[in-house]
C-alpha cells in the first residue's frame, strides 16, 4: 500500500521550508534583505560575468623569461663555484644562449675537477622530485668545453609549477580588491583566464596583474663606475638599474646582483603617511628569518647605500645609518595614495614568478548582462509554461501534482545554489531549464507505470503503490546517466561549461527528491482525504 510515515512527511516539509528560507533573499530588494533578522540567511546567488557585466582577461605567462632568469642564476652560481674551487679553475667563454649555458676550461689539468662541479650543478642532490633525475643535460666535447641545457622533463615541471604559483598569486591579488566570485583558471599550457564579475575598472585589474612585484633588497656597488657602466662596461657581479626621482629625472645605480634579502620574506605591508614628511610611504615587516637577514646586512654595511628594487627598478636607495634590528622598515618614493595602496596590495599578495601579458581583453557592460538575465527569465518562464501545460493536459489532476513538485524542485535548486555560493551564468540558466524537463520526466515514468497497473486491473491504491515502487529503479537509472554526463562535463570543461554541469548535477538531485518524495507526499495526502474509487490519468 502506498504509504508515508509521519516522520518522513515532516522531514520532507522541513527540507522544503529550509529551501524556501534560503531561496527567498534572491527575490527581495537589497534593503529588505539587509533588514532580515540575523538568524536568517541573507546571501544570494552570485551572477557570473555574462549576467552582471565585468572584466575578462586572458593572460600569457612569460615562460621564456622564466627560463632565461633561471639560466642567468645558473651562470652566476657556476661562476662562483668555479672560482671557489681550490685552486680556482680558470675558464673563459661563459656564454648563455636562451636555454643553454656553455663554458670552456682553459687548463687541461682542471677539466676533471670542472666536470665534477658541472655534474653536481646539473643534478644537485635531493632535487627534481627526489627521483635522481637531472635538471640539466650536460654535454662534454672532451676538449674542455661543457654545455648545460635544461632537460625537457624539468622544463615541463618548472612550467607547471610557475603556472600554478601565478594562478595563486593572481587569485590573492584579486581577492584584495574585494570582488566576489572571480573565475581564475588555467587555459592551455601557459595561459590564465580571469573573469571578474562586477568590476567597473578593468584598467585597475590590468595594472595589478601586469606587475610582477618581485622585490629584492640589494647593496649598491659604491666602488663601481656608473658612467662606465652606462657605456656598457658593467661588472659581471653588478647590473645597472635606474630610479625615477620626484622630479621625474632618472638616477642610475650600479646594484650588486647578489640578493641580500628577498621580498618573499615580507610578512605584511600597508600604505601610510610618513610622520616626518607627510608623504605617502609603504610600511613593511619581515618574518623572523627575514628580520634576521635584514638586521645582519644593515649591521655589517652601515654607511652604504641599500637599494630597494622592484621589478628591476630602484624604488629608493637610502643610506644605512644604523643597524635595523626590529624587522620592519619603510619604503619611500614618489608615491601617491593610489600607488602606495597598489604596491601594498602587490606585496601582500606576493610576487608573480613570471611576467603576465594581457593577450585578450573584454569588458561586458551591465546592460548586456541585464539583457542576458531578461533572456534567461523569458526562457525559464517559457519552458515552465510549456511543461505545466503538457502535464496538466496529459495527466489532469496528477499533472497539477507534478507541477507543484516542479515548483518545489526549483525552490530547492535555488536554495542549493545560494547555500553553495555558486556563480550562476547563462549556461547555468540553461541547466535550470533542462532541470525542469528532467523533473517532470520522473513524474511521467511514475504516471505511465500507474496507467499500466490500472490497465492490469489493480485497484487505485495498489496501482499507485506499484507505480511509485516499480518506477523508482528506472528513475535512478536515468538520473545516474545525467549525473555521469554532468561529472564528465565538469571534469573536461572550463568556465561556463562547468557552470552548466554544476547546475545540471544539482538539478538531478533535487528532481529525484521531488519526484520520489514530494510527489509521493502530495499523492498520499490526496488519497487520505478523498479515498477515490476510480482514477483517471
Amino acid at each position: 500500500m502506498v504509504y508515508m510515515s509521519r516522520w518522513q512527511a515532516f522531514l520532507v516539509l522541513g527540507i522544503l521550508l529550509i529551501g524556501l528560507i534560503f531561496t527567498t533573499p534572491n527575490f527581495l530588494p537589497e534593503g529588505t534583505r539587509n533588514a532580515l533578522p540575523n538568524i536568517l540567511p541573507k546571501s544570494t546567488i552570485n551572477l557570473g560575468l555574462d549576467l552582471q557585466g565585468g572584466s575578462y582577461l586572458l593572460l600569457e605567462v612569460d615562460m621564456p623569461g622564466v627560463v632565461k632568469e633561471r639560466m642567468e642564476s645558473m651562470r652566476a652560481d657556476l661562476r662562483t663555484a668555479l672560482r671557489r674551487e681550490k685552486p680556482a679553475i680558470n675558464f673563459d667563454n661563459l656564454n648563455l644562449t636562451r636555454d643553454t649555458l656553455s663554458v670552456h676550461i682553459i687548463d687541461p689539468m682542471q677539466i676533471e675537477a670542472a666536470r665534477k662541479i658541472l655534474r653536481d650543478t646539473a643534478s644537485p642532490p635531493g632535487t627534481f622530485l627526489g627521483l635522481g633525475g637531472a635538471e640539466y643535460d650536460l654535454t662534454d666535447d672532451g676538449q674542455g668545453t661543457f654545455a648545460l641545457k635544461i632537460s625537457p622533463t624539468f622544463q615541463r615541471q618548472m612550467q607547471t609549477q610557475v603556472l600554478g604559483q601565478s594562478i595563486e598569486v593572481v587569485r590573492r591579488r584579486i581577492d584584495e580588491l574585494g570582488t566576489r566570485e572571480p573565475t581564475i583558471q588555467q587555459q592551455g599550457e601557459d595561459r590564465i583566464l580571469v573573469q571578474v564579475p562586477g568590476l567597473k575598472d578593468p584598467e585597475e585589474l590590468k595594472r595589478l596583474l601586469s606587475t610582477t612585484a618581485k622585490m629584492t633588497f640589494r647593496l649598491v656597488d659604491m666602488t663601481g663606475n656608473v658612467q662606465a657602466a652606462a657605456r656598457g662596461n658593467v661588472p659581471p657581479d653588478d647590473e645597472l638599474l635606474n630610479e625615477t626621482d620626484k622630479s621625474g629625472a632618472t638616477v642610475p645605480y650600479l646594484v650588486q646582483r647578489r640578493i641580500m634579502v628577498s621580498g618573499d620574506r615580507l610578512q605584511r605591508a600597508n600604505a601610510g603617511l610618513d610622520p616626518r614628511g607627510g608623504g605617502w610611504v609603504v610600511n613593511f615587516m619581515f618574518d623572523s628569518r627575514g628580520a634576521k637577514e635584514f638586521g645582519d646586512v644593515t649591521k655589517a654595511n652601515v654607511g652604504k647605500l641599500f637599494a630597494i628594487v622592484l621589478d628591476d627598478k630602484v624604488i629608493s636607495a637610502p643610506v644605512i645609518r644604523e643597524p635595523i634590528l626590529g624587522g620592519s622598515g619603510q619604503i619611500s618614493g614618489n608615491f601617491t595614495a593610489q600607488t602606495s595602496n597598489d604596491l601594498s596590495i602587490l606585496l601582500n599578495a606576493g610576487a608573480l614568478p613570471a611576467k603576465l601579458t594581457v593577450i585578450e581583453e573584454r569588458t561586458v557592460g551591465a546592460e548586456l548582462g541585464a539583457d542576458s538575465v531578461q533572456a534567461g527569465k523569458l526562457a525559464s518562464m517559457g519552458g515552465l509554461l510549456a511543461v505545466v501545460c503538457f502535464m496538466v493536459l496529459t495527466y489532469g489532476l496528477f499533472g497539477l501534482f507534478a507541477t507543484l513538485a516542479l515548483a518545489t524542485n526549483m525552490v530547492l535548486l535555488f536554495a542549493l545554489l545560494t547555500g553553495l555560493q555558486a556563480t550562476l551564468t547563462l549556461p547555468g540558466i540553461a541547466g535550470m531549464v533542462l532541470t525542469m524537463g528532467m523533473a517532470v520526466d520522473a513524474n511521467v515514468l511514475i504516471y505511465e507505470r500507474i496507467r499500466e497497473e490500472m490497465h492490469g486491473g489493480k485497484t487505485v491504491i495498489a496501482a499507485i503503490d506499484a507505480g511509485f515502487r516499480r518506477a523508482t529503479a528506472t528513475i535512478i537509472d536515468t538520473n545516474m546517466t545525467h549525473v555521469l554526463a554532468a561529472a564528465i562535463l565538469y571534469a573536461v570543461g572550463t568556465g561556463p561549461v562547468r557552470g552548466f554541469a554544476v547546475t545540471l548535477g544539482l538539478g538531478v538531485a533535487t528532481s529525484f527528491f521531488t519526484a520520489t518524495m514530494v510527489t509521493r507526499l502530495i499523492v498520499v495526502t490526496w488519497l487520505r482525504r478523498t479515498r477515490p474509487k476510480a482514477l483517471t490519468l
